[in-house]
């Protein structure tokens, strides 16, 4: 089957310059996991196009895959776009699929926005009776908190790759921290608690019976900072271990598989994601975010999940393919290899990003 593989590298594929620029991963990293999921569709037999998620997108994708003589899709489109400047940059890719009729893996734009934005996420998800930290939402800083406990993380809602998270210690410094969030992401900022603990991602593959991968810490040991930031996952020297499978009471584990798949449906997520989790010093969790575009890199938490479970990255990234093609068609995709279990092994260098 033809698969294209879209993403943004370039960043130059627009008609003006305009609106808030989305902040970028590390470039190598972009690259790498758009090359090594391109080489894993290959493997699986797959004719892949690798394709940028911009303004000649569309018609780059119909000289690929054009429509069959009777109008159906032709080919199929595996997304890992995080979308260029704008309001909703996740959506875009996927809006732009929908419009065009080329089907695609992962959440619809609806699914982006409902994961993507971290305080929608958050009111869903505590409608459920799904904990999550206690929350304010501000625009200058000097609100009323109310009930909220110090110290608490302030950071931009829309962003991902934990963007401009910033951890405050004292009343005194919010105000600050809020007008930097506010100013230099333009939009409100997300204010909650933050919980002392160990942080736990729960993978999640599939739709309608939804398959938990097992559990993975996030160890900081003897790190300063105990947060997954930015800086923390791309910049710093040393960043956290990544346990799995994670040792933890099955109890527990069973209610962090329960609200994760709960949170998953709650954002109408699709074909595969990844929820964050906050275990306080009592053992009760607390769901930080989804999210519903995870990384794919061969050390990232998602993929080590699944290795963990004797997944290999081949047939992890060929499963999702045929997830999402049962999905839109009803059926797998015929042909195809996709019976590859064997565990690949994970350099040092390769576990470098969440």
């Amino acid at each position: 089957m033809r698969v294209a593989v879209v993403t943004n590298r370039d960043l130059k594929g627009v008609i003006n310059r305009f609106g808030q620029p989305r902040p970028q991963p590390p470039k190598p990293l972009t690259e790498w996991q758009c090359d090594s999921v391109a080489s894993a569709l290959e493997e699986g037999g797959h004719e892949v196009l690798l394709c940028e998620g911009d303004k000649g997108m569309l018609t780059t994708l119909e000289r690929f895959m054009p429509p069959d003589s009777q109008g159906r899709p032709s080919g199929f489109v595996f997304n890992l776009a995080s979308g260029i400047q704008g309001e909703s940059c996740f959506s875009h890719v996927p809006a732009m699929l929908e419009m065009a009729g080329v089907p695609y893996i992962g959440a619809s734009p609806l699914g982006h926005e409902l994961a993507n934005d971290k305080v929608v996420t958050k009111t869903l998800i505590r409608d459920l009776g799904v904990p999550t930290p206690k929350f304010r939402v501000m625009h200058r800083g000097d609100e009323n908190t109310d009930d909220l406990k110090f110290p608490v993380v302030v950071k931009p809602p829309r962003e991902g790759d934990s963007i401009g998270l910033q951890l405050v210690h004292a009343p005194s410094e919010l105000k600050l921290a809020v007008e930097v969030s506010v100013q230099k992401y333009a939009q409100e900022a997300l204010v909650e608690e933050y919980i002392d603990g160990r942080e736990i991602t729960v993978s999640l593959l599939g739709n309608g019976e939804i398959e938990v991968l097992p559990l993975l810490e996030q160890d900081f040991g003897d790190l300063t900072t105990r947060l997954m930031t930015f800086e923390a996952k791309y910049v710093a020297a040393e960043k956290a271990s990544k346990i799995c499978p994670v040792q933890i009471e099955s109890g527990l584990a069973r209610v962090l598989r329960d609200i994760s798949i709960a949170t998953f449906r709650a954002c109408k997520c699709r074909d595969y994601g990844r929820v964050d989790i906050r275990i306080d010093r009592s053992g009760q969790p607390f769901v930080l975010e989804i999210n519903a575009n995870p990384c794919l890199t061969k050390g990232s938490s998602y993929c080590v999940a699944a290795s963990t479970a004797g997944q290999s990255y081949s047939s992890l990234i060929n499963r999702i393919l045929d997830i999402a093609h049962t999905r839109c068609f009803g059926t797998a995709i015929p042909g195809a290899e996709r019976t590859l279990r064997l565990p690949p092994s994970t350099s040092a260098q390769e576990v470098m990003t969440d």
